[in-house]
């Protein structure tokens, strides 16, 4: 994580926290990343997800269209990252 700090970065993701809605994040998103990128990091969550649920790599690239690579890099997250995808899905679950 010491890599990515910089002031850029904070100025992004204080942007980032002022969002109030999926709507503003739609706006948001779309006019910061390509469609290609939206789609790409929606996968990734929801391969983090799936992980968490116990689904299976072949599962999830089916699902989500994802190379086991990149589901494995999901997986290392979740079990040694920074707790990124816990602390989202965590939440997630609490909202619903």
């Amino acid at each position: 994580m010491n890599k990515l700090h910089d002031e850029k970065i904070d100025f992004l993701f204080k942007g980032i926290l002022t969002l109030e809605n999926v709507a503003e994040c739609y706006s948001f998103f779309e006019d910061l990343c390509t469609v290609a990128e939206l789609q790409e990091m929606s996968k990734r969550l929801l391969a983090a997800k799936m992980l968490k649920d116990n689904y299976i790599y072949t599962e999830i690239a089916e699902r989500t269209g994802l190379s086991t690579a990149t589901i494995s890099r999901v997986n290392r997250c979740l079990k040694y990252g920074s707790d990124g995808y816990i602390t989202v899905l965590e939440r997630m679950e609490r909202m619903k």
